[in-house]
């Protein structure tokens, strides 16, 4: 899953003096990495890495590497912030990061990498119900979306996808998917920092900081053996640092600046389809009839709200929902 807050910039405007190879090479970044990071997580945690141990690594050395890199750039002015923005960095720091992120990755020790990124692709269907909530009237279109989409979430939740995942786990997933929504949700509002790289610095900072302090509560220290983790845990920890929270974000944020936000979109089903083609085949993770049928229901139900949104929304305010989760793909 990903951060907050995105660039202003039209769509529009960019696609004219960014080059199609460069748009196109970002969107694969994203479909591929952000799809990958279910895989990556999957292999931290079964390589004996704690779960919420193992996340707040990946996040808290992703913030100081992205704000060396700023102060570097920018000198140390730029990481300034008022405490109304350190504030909102820290709601969405909490419900996107140690919540959401961290609830795939406390789930993901029972759940397979492929089940976990179809329930996490309710997170629009989540988004509509809140923005519903809040007095808005979607069109027929989005309503047969949601409706489809939950039901192939439904049929996934309360079947496990026919596979080893646990009941708890399940449900944990699915509540750091609403999580995840709330924040994306209200976001906009908590007065982040303008700019979105040093809002992700402090995101990370702080969401990091409370899945270490929820991995003591839950003894994740005492079941933490470094002797005990295998080269490939390592290495995926690593590629989650270094692709998954750090690559892909700089990708997503290019392609808000260059692209149309109807093209940068379509992250939200082609994720749950690589992260499952990926579980396959690297870990042999089992792609079951009811995983098959779920995601199927759930990928179109999501594809159609994506698209009966962006036919209702101007280049002024259609920013706002992809930019709703930027840091996250898990």
């Amino acid at each position: 899953m990903a951060a907050a807050t995105a660039p202003a910039a039209s769509p529009e405007t960019g696609t004219r003096s960014a080059s199609a190879a460069m748009i196109w090479s970002a969107l694969a970044v994203v479909y591929v990495v952000w799809g990958s990071t279910y895989l990556a997580i999957r292999i931290v945690v079964d390589a004996h890495i704690p779960p919420m141990l193992g996340m707040s690594t990946r996040f808290l050395v992703a913030a100081v590497l992205l704000a060396a890199f700023l102060a570097l750039k920018s000198g140390v002015a730029r990481l300034r912030i008022s405490a109304r923005e350190l504030a909102g960095s820290a709601v969405v720091g909490l419900l996107l990061l140690a919540f959401g992120n961290g609830a795939v990755a406390i789930a993901e020790q029972t759940v397979p990498s492929g089940l976990s990124a179809l329930l996490v692709a309710a997170v629009p269907l989540w988004l509509m119900l809140l923005r519903v909530g809040g007095g808005e009237r979607p069109r027929p279109l989005t309503w047969l979306g949601v409706l489809i989409g939950f039901g192939g979430a439904a049929l996934l939740a309360l079947s496990g996808g026919d596979t080893s995942a646990k009941p708890w786990s399940v449900a944990i997933l699915v509540l750091g998917t609403i999580s995840w929504a709330v924040g994306s949700r209200f976001s906009p509002r908590l007065g982040l920092p303008k700019d979105p790289l040093v809002a992700t610095v402090y995101e990370m900072a702080i969401g990091g900081t409370a899945m270490v302090l929820i991995g003591v509560l839950r003894g994740e220290p005492g079941r933490l053996h470094l002797g005990a983790v295998d080269t490939k845990g390592w290495l995926a920890l690593g590629y989650l640092i270094v692709f998954g929270s750090l690559l892909a974000y700089s990708a997503y944020s290019y392609l808000l600046a260059n692209a149309p936000i109807s093209l940068i979109g379509t992250y939200a089903y082609v994720n749950p389809v690589v992260a499952v083609f990926l579980g396959w085949l690297i870990l042999d993770e089992h792609v079951t009839v009811k995983i098959m049928l779920g995601g199927v229901v759930v990928v179109f139900g999501v594809a159609l709200v994506v698209t009966a949104e962006r036919r209702r929304t101007t280049p002024e305010t259609s920013t706002e929902a992809p930019a709703q989760s930027a840091l996250s793909r898990k």
